[in-house]
């Protein structure tokens, strides 16, 4: 991938030239620096990462109501996780009962 040092834009290739379709400057290709970017060739996907549950297995509940509509159950397992980007943390609930995951409001 190139971008156009003119005014910054993605450009493409035409023959031995990158040409910009914002501004039409023209650029000639470097086979050794094409060479080096990286693409997607030899590269694997595993997947979505798996990611734990911090309550599963875990035997502490606390006192607190499912908000499910179909469940009176007032006990869940409950977790701290971090906020992704931010400074605090959140808590997840589990309920016992019916497996309803919420977070604390």
């Amino acid at each position: 991938m190139q971008f156009c040092d003119e005014c910054g834009s993605m450009m493409h290739t035409e023959g031995d030239t990158w040409v910009c379709r914002s501004c039409e400057n023209e650029e000639s290709r470097d086979s050794q620096a094409e060479a080096a970017m990286a693409t997607q060739d030899g590269q694997r996907d595993d997947g979505a990462p798996a990611v734990a549950d911090a309550t599963q297995g875990s035997t502490e509940t606390m006192q607190e109501p499912c908000p499910a509509d179909d469940c009176d159950s007032d006990r869940a397992y409950s977790e701290m996780m971090p906020k992704p980007g931010g400074s605090y943390e959140v808590r997840l609930f589990t309920c016992v009962e019916c497996g309803h995951k919420w977070r604390e409001s």
